[in-house]
């Protein structure tokens, strides 16, 4: 059992709120710090941990995650603890596993096996967010929040109906919405480009938005597009914000592709008049170039109305596949941002099901269907039929300066977008803070530390309406990392990715180190967080 109090002594504390580096130690007690010094006063404790030249820092908040069943699949969660992660924030994208009925698990479970798998055997012992929450709370070792998906309140009352909802549909999605939020919800998450919310309008989003607000939660949107129209899916964003007083924050927050290079100023100037009109403005990206979701969501949204059943059969179709392949080669698809597939920047990260596929993850699908003798669209639905619809990819599509800009707003909290699952998932899931640390502090100087830190804890603590986390003050929840700025490194790469990072050496939850001398506990102190009343 951890010590009932502990002191970390002799450390050099950043203390998640911008401040210098300063030497001091801090002493927990329970799950909370009650001392902070600046190493003159002599403080007892039953255990002592010596962190002399090592950063002492608060637990680091990713704010962006796809670990909503891999979090009870592998609840010691190594690979965030080994980062330095205290918190995640669940239910992005607008699809997850809460709420729930019988229907919707079976679809949501096949739609979402590329982002966390369908483990045989798993327990689905939930159907309600409160029961999902229940499920979370105290058996995971970070603590956790969860956002209400938009496509789960929509296949609910309409299933994948590719069409507006009606006045009474609506009606049902704000009533599930409320329910939601009361058990525990911390806000709405949409997914834009995705079955079923592309399917809705701005007027949908405001309505829901509104009642999000009434329970002072905030949206963060999956906007409508990210290529050919990026722009112009930011400017509903702000529209929604503007219309429903709502909290905004952006998911995964980057303009990419190359018809959005040089683009930046324009997507700034945005942020820059939403705040002067007042929104309460925040945004999450990770520091990568790459991005990842499932190939089956680059497919036309036409293509992927209705059940699983009907998807495979549309796969399945001569007629059917000639019109996807035109939409992905010819025309544009809206689940590829309006823009065709360049096949040559699309690597294939796993072939569930399929072992005697896994040649194609060596290289980029352009070469790997060459090398089969096909058209790359058409060997893409080929690979989308062998894995039932659940081939995870790799999209290398992003701009350095862009990033770069990004993440020195002040508005800016990481997010790893991290997907566990797969043969070679991205390396943001093992990577994300370490490598902001490493590259961007030490190497680039992009940001200092205090500010890079900052980020990384109290400006995400603070969207989450958590005064007690995300700092080292007397009071505040004990989520800590230590680690040593000088030497911190991310080893997850695409070709590796699972590979814990070096240099972050305790990581304590609420308390008790999940994380002691660079090796895992297997403590599990997360708590689920909620919105305060």
């Amino acid at each position: 059992m951890t010590a009932k109090t502990t002191l970390f002594a002799g450390g050099i504390l950043v203390d998640g709120l911008g401040s210098d580096p300063v030497r001091g130690d801090v002493l927990v007690e329970g799950d909370r710090i009650v001392r902070v010094t600046d190493g003159t006063e002599k403080l007892e404790a039953d255990r002592i941990i010596a962190i002399p030249g090592l950063i002492l820092a608060p637990g680091f908040i990713d704010m962006h995650t796809h670990s909503d069943l891999q979090v009870l699949v592998q609840p010691d969660h190594t690979s965030k603890i080994t980062q330095g992660v205290t918190t995640e924030v669940l239910g992005q994208d607008g699809l997850s596993y809460a709420p729930i009925d019988e229907a919707t698990l079976a679809e949501l479970r096949a739609q979402l096996k590329g982002w966390n798998d369908d483990p045989p055997g798993f327990d689905w012992n939930w159907r309600s967010v409160a029961e999902y929450l229940k499920r979370l709370d105290g058996n995971t070792a970070v603590n956790t929040a969860y956002l209400v998906p938009h496509g789960n309140l929509r296949m609910l009352v309409m299933g994948n109906a590719p069409r507006l909802a009606t006045s009474d549909e609506l009606e049902q999605m704000k009533a599930l919405l409320r329910t939601a939020l009361e058990e525990g919800g911390v806000g709405l998450s949409t997914g834009l480009t995705y079955v079923p919310a592309m399917y809705s309008d701005t007027d949908e989003l405001v309505a829901l938005c509104e009642v999000v607000a009434e329970y002072g939660g905030f949206y963060c949107p999956h906007h409508r597009n990210y290529g050919l129209d990026a722009l112009g899916g930011y400017r509903e964003c702000f529209e929604i914000a503007r219309r429903s007083g709502v909290a905004l924050h952006l998911a995964h927050t980057h303009l990419s592709f190359e018809c959005n290079r040089g683009k930046l100023p324009e997507l700034l100037k945005m942020l820059d008049d939403a705040i002067a009109d007042g929104v309460d403005l925040t945004f999450d990206s990770y520091p990568y170039l790459a991005g990842m979701t499932t190939l089956l969501s680059q497919l036309p949204s036409w293509a992927l109305a209705g059940t699983g059943a009907e998807q495979m059969a549309r796969l399945r179709s001569p007629e059917d596949r000639a019109k996807i392949i035109e939409a992905l080669d010819v025309i544009g698809s809206d689940g590829h941002q309006g823009l065709t597939v360049n096949w040559s920047t699309v690597h294939v990260v796993g072939t569930p099901g399929v072992p005697e596929l896994e040649w194609v993850m060596a290289t980029d699908l352009a070469t790997a269907a060459a090398k089969a003798g096909k058209r790359p669209a058409e060997f893409a639905l080929d690979l989308l039929v062998a894995t039932e619809r659940s081939a995870p990819c790799v999209f290398f599509i992003g701009h350095e300066e862009h990033v770069r800009a990004l993440m020195q707003r002040d508005e800016h909290t990481v997010g790893s977008d991290g997907i566990l699952v797969g043969d070679r998932p991205h390396p943001r899931s093992w990577g994300t803070f370490p490598r902001m640390l490493e590259t961007y502090v030490r190497e680039e100087k992009v940001l200092t530390l205090a500010e890079c830190v900052r980020h990384m804890t109290s400006t995400a603590a603070n969207r989450l309406r958590q005064p007690d986390r995300g700092r080292i003050v007397e009071g505040a929840k004990a989520d800590l990392v230590v680690f040593d700025h000088l030497t911190v490194k991310s080893h997850a790469t695409y070709e590796v990715p699972r590979q814990a990072a070096s240099g972050i050496f305790h990581v304590m939850v609420n308390g008790e180190l999940a994380l002691e001398d660079g090796q895992m506990t297997g403590r599990r102190a997360g708590r689920v967080i909620r919105m305060p009343a």
